[in-house]
């Protein structure tokens, strides 16, 4: 059973910086490739960040140079690194992984950035 458990949001002001952390299990987990995703109040959720599984990453345009992700493959975790954050960066932070065609999602984290 594929789990993914994410946590680390928060509350910050703008500029300031969160480290988000997903656990997965039910996967071998070195050979997946791992997504976090961003769902804005009102919108659809979004791709911003993808690592593959020998560690190749790729990032949407708006977090390119702020947003680092990462992965620990002795804890099975993925994780993203978030600075200067901005109020566009609000959200449900999610990890993913599609697992034999099928895509999991975890709980979500909310991330929420306001001075």
């Amino acid at each position: 059973q594929v789990r993914l458990v994410e946590s680390g949001g928060g509350s910050v002001q703008p500029g300031g910086s969160l480290r988000l952390s997903c656990a997965a299990s039910g996967i071998n987990f070195k050979l997946y490739a791992m997504d976090w995703n961003h769902q804005a109040p009102g919108k659809a959720r979004k791709l911003v960040a993808r690592i593959e599984s020998r560690g190749t990453t790729n990032y949407t345009e708006s977090v390119k140079g702020r947003f680092t992700i990462s992965r620990d493959n002795v804890w099975n975790r993925v994780y993203l690194q978030m600075n200067n954050l901005n109020p566009d960066d609000t959200g449900v932070y999610y990890c993913s992984v599609n697992h034999r065609g099928r895509q999991y999602w975890g709980q979500g984290t909310q991330v929420t950035v306001s001075s």
